[in-house]
């Protein structure tokens, strides 16, 4: 695959040097500039999942800064590039914090909104030349060599593009990759390993509408005029074609989706008014109709298929003694009082999940949680960890209260969780899942990341999830995707992941389920082992023999209130136990 990937990039480096004709890099260059749009497109739709229809205008915003900035006030290409970059990330910062709350079908029509809106204020603004637009527009020079021609301004396009193409591919090998990878599976598993999830989808934001201004200033020069046409909704459009058609989620399909798109979009609008016999713009009728064949038998595009031509070379496991390692919390004192959960109050309308329920979980202590299907157990693990918030009572955690409090804030407080239903990224590796617990216990910025100056902490992070999956008995498939794993394999996955939060307290939701009995055997031997380093755990499960042979004290719910609480061998005699969910267990 990369030395397929080195030869197509020698030849686009090389094809200035060969007698070809000049409509070819007029070709080109429009290929580049649509795919510096689509790469943004594919962090932000294809890997984050938010969807965006309005892209088209982010380019008319970096095309008119230029235009506007370099015919009235005469200043260099390059200046304007900065002024335009700065313009286009502050519009996308306001547009985004407001836009970016919605969820469902809201945001793409949300983006389709004010998409429109600044089409229209680009033809409606005087200075602007309103539908007219502005010409005239000087060429980019660069060491005093004017870039007037397509030919020589198909080196700068293309550096652009293959710059911003490495620059994405570093920034989703990272830690603060793995975060903006962790949004399209929903934001509760993220924010229950530290992310915030507001701030990323922000900032993927900015980063999708600054590398369309980038090519709305190429796009200005290269044409030295602009108006408000290439800027709509139509646009927009084409660019989520060229996302579906190269591969959503995929780098390299970007480039791949927008030159098919591009020459396709060419050759149509010489054979179809000759097939039919008029002009028109048939063009869209035959992308509409591949658009729905590509959603209904390469949903993942083109690029995934191709790829598969080419084997995958196998990344080298994390060496143990390779780079720092990550800061460890303090043990706590066996004894030392972590959890209190005072009289928590939880209701969904009329509905009341959690009653009045209140225990406590020390260091070195393992607590059962236990109950039937519906008794609020899952409810009171989410009201501990921040998910939902109480509507009575209060969560303390080393006598400070963390009610109220974000998820992400309680987990950087030392809490790590897992899910009743489990939680994971399917298409990433199961080592990048499990390294995702280790977002909290580092930092990395996005510029470190994507020029990979984060290299030293990024193997400390790879070593810690390398550890914690030998720990759990998953080193073996470090390397696997998540998704191929077995049910029971996945549980042991968020183990593992929840270890790398290198939390004080850890709760454990039905981790038992799915495993076998020699898996069972093995887990309850690391519990015991973390429970003898000083961590405390809450457990919720179903399997009695597990809990019962694992626990110190248990906490039994029934109808969302606690019924009993005690140290096992009493909870097997207690009445009220028997009669409402142990039925008579021995």
């Amino acid at each position: 695959m990369k030395r397929t990937v080195v030869i197509v990039w020698l030849c686009i480096a090389l094809l200035p040097l060969l007698p070809v004709p000049e409509f070819w890099f007029t070709q080109a260059n429009y290929i580049g500039l649509y795919a510096l749009v689509v790469l943004g497109l594919v962090v932000l739709t294809g890997i984050a999942g938010l969807i965006s229809f309005g892209q088209a205008a982010f380019v008319g915003i970096g095309a008119y800064a230029t235009a506007y900035l370099g015919t009235h006030y005469g200043l260099s290409p390059w200046l304007t590039l900065l002024a335009g970059l700065a313009i286009t990330g502050i519009s996308a910062f306001v547009i985004g914090a407001i836009t970016l709350r919605m969820s469902g079908h809201y945001l793409p029509l949300a983006t389709i909104a004010w998409s429109i809106a600044l089409y229209y204020l680009f033809g409606s603004i005087e200075g602007l030349g309103k539908y007219d637009g502005i010409s005239g527009l000087p060429p980019i020079s660069v060491l005093g060599f004017g870039l007037e021609q397509g030919r020589s301004m198909y080196g700068l396009i293309w550096l652009c593009v293959g710059a911003s193409a490495w620059a994405l591919l570093n920034l989703l090998d990272s830690r603060p990759g793995r975060a903006i990878r962790a949004l399209k599976n929903g934001t509760q598993m993220a924010e229950a390993m530290g992310v915030d999830t507001a701030r990323v989808k922000i900032v993927i934001f900015v980063i999708a509408a600054l590398l369309a201004s980038v090519s709305g200033w190429l796009f200005a020069h290269l044409q030295r005029a602009v108006n408000p046409t290439p800027f709509g909704l139509d646009p927009s459009l084409e660019y989520v074609i060229m996302l579906v058609a190269g591969g959503m989620a995929h780098i390299w399909g970007a480039l791949l989706g927008s030159g098919l798109v591009k020459l396709l979009q060419d050759q149509l609008q010489v054979i179809m008014p000759a097939l039919f016999g008029a002009t028109g713009s048939f063009e869209g009728l035959v992308f509409g109709l591949v658009l729905i064949l590509l959603l209904r038998f390469a949903p993942e595009g083109l690029w995934p298929w191709l790829s598969r031509l080419w084997p995958r070379a196998p990344r080298p496991s994390p060496d143990d003694a390779q780079g720092p390692a990550l800061p460890r919390r303090e043990p706590s004192a066996a004894g030392t009082m972590l959890l209190q959960v005072r009289g928590v109050r939880r209701q969904f309308g009329g509905l009341v999940a959690v009653d009045d329920v209140s225990f406590n979980v020390r260091a070195g202590e393992i607590v059962g949680l236990i109950g039937p299907n519906g008794a609020g157990k899952s409810t009171t693990f989410n009201l501990v960890t921040g998910l939902l918030r109480v509507n009575a009572g209060e969560v303390l955690l080393r006598g400070q209260r963390i009610d109220g409090r974000p998820s992400r804030r309680i987990a950087c407080l030392g809490v790590a969780r897992t899910f009743q239903h489990v939680k994971l990224i399917p298409t990433m590796s199961v080592l990048e899942n499990v390294a995702l617990g280790t977002h909290q216990r580092t930092r990395v910025g996005i510029l470190a990341a994507t020029l990979r100056l984060d290299r030293r902490r990024e193997a400390a992070m790879m070593r810690e999830a390398a550890q914690a999956l030998r720990r759990v008995g998953l080193g073996e498939h470090m390397h696997a995707e998540a998704g191929s794993l077995a049910l029971g394999q996945q549980r042991l996955l968020e183990i593992a992941r929840a270890l790398c939060c290198d939390p004080a307290l850890l709760l454990l939701d039905e981790p038992a389920a799915g495993l076998r009995a020699f898996e069972k055997q093995a887990l309850a031997r690391l519990l015991a082992e973390l429970r003898a380093q000083g961590m405390g755990i809450l457990i919720v499960e179903h399997d009695m023999e597990f809990v019962m042979q694992l626990t110190d004290h248990i906490v039994v719910m029934v109808f969302g209130q606690k019924i009993a609480e005690g140290a096992p061998r009493d909870i097997q005699a207690n009445p009220a136990v028997l009669d409402a969910y142990l039925g008579g267990l021995e």
